[in-house]
């Protein structure tokens, strides 16, 4: 009786044991933020400068393909447009500004900014340059398109400019980079004055260096809006622009570190 006891008192530990090393080896409880990740879903809308266009559509691809039931929806427009949309009540999850000053404009509706990219600015010209276009003075002989003085793009040309010492007096101040880039492509331009992402990979326009175009840089800061309709999404979003994967999408596309 007693040798039975001890063998039926072995066997209980040793599957004590074996409970207890199991429970040991068991893979840990997802995190609070694994869990968030996995519940997020419904519509984000970014709203973002028009320079951001291209590298944004494949950031929003990438972002879906992580949170398969979030839906992107991307607005491009100038930047002092977005503001103004957002500060009137516009659905917005993310403000992506081209320049710090019209994100401070939005104020405390965006909610801790962080820079996450910069750009500088080049002369487009239509493929083969047909002008000759070799620097900014060469602008003021050709018809020449500009961004109007609120949006990034324009205040930035404006202080190249002024830099340089010329005048330009432009055919048209267009209210995105977009509009700017679309002149110079169709004719209805010589010259533009854009930001060096948005000639690259096209074989419709070009772009020229200008001296001292390393001297204006554009810095982009990023925001989750404070009324954001999915506010767990929107800063997801934010979150995965300044993460290695957006960082290394936006390099991509040309856009230099913050």
């Amino acid at each position: 009786m007693h040798r039975s006891l001890r063998r039926s008192t072995a066997v209980g530990i040793a599957a004590l044991a074996f409970a207890l090393a199991g429970c040991a080896n068991a893979a840990p409880a997802p995190s609070s933020t694994d869990a968030a990740a996995d519940t997020l879903d419904g519509e984000v809308s970014v709203y973002a400068a028009a320079s951001l266009a291209g590298a944004f559509d494949e950031i929003a691809t990438a972002f879906t393909a992580e949170h398969p039931d979030v839906t992107v929806v991307p607005v491009y427009d100038g930047s002092s447009t977005l503001v103004t949309q957002i500060l009137e009540g516009a659905p917005a999850d993310v403000f992506a500004s081209a320049d710090e000053a019209n994100m401070d404009k939005a104020g405390d509706v965006a909610v801790d900014p962080e820079l996450f990219a910069s750009n500088t600015l080049v002369i487009a010209v239509p493929a083969g340059n047909p002008k000759g276009i070799a620097d900014l003075a060469d602008l003021a002989d050709v018809t020449t398109v500009l961004c109007a003085a609120e949006v990034p793009c324009g205040a930035a040309s404006a202080k190249l400019l002024d830099a340089a010492g010329v005048s330009i007096e432009a055919a048209s101040l267009e209210q995105n980079v977009t509009a700017v880039l679309t002149k110079v492509e169709t004719g209805e331009a010589d010259a533009g004055l854009v930001y060096a992402t948005d000639v690259i990979g096209r074989d419709d326009v070009e772009g020229v260096v200008p001296d001292n175009a390393d001297d204006v840089v554009n810095h982009y800061p990023i925001a989750a809006l404070a009324d954001a309709p999915n506010p767990d999404a929107a800063r997801a979003f934010v979150a995965f622009v300044l993460s290695d994967a957006g960082q290394a999408i936006l390099a991509e596309f040309g856009f230099g570190k913050p």
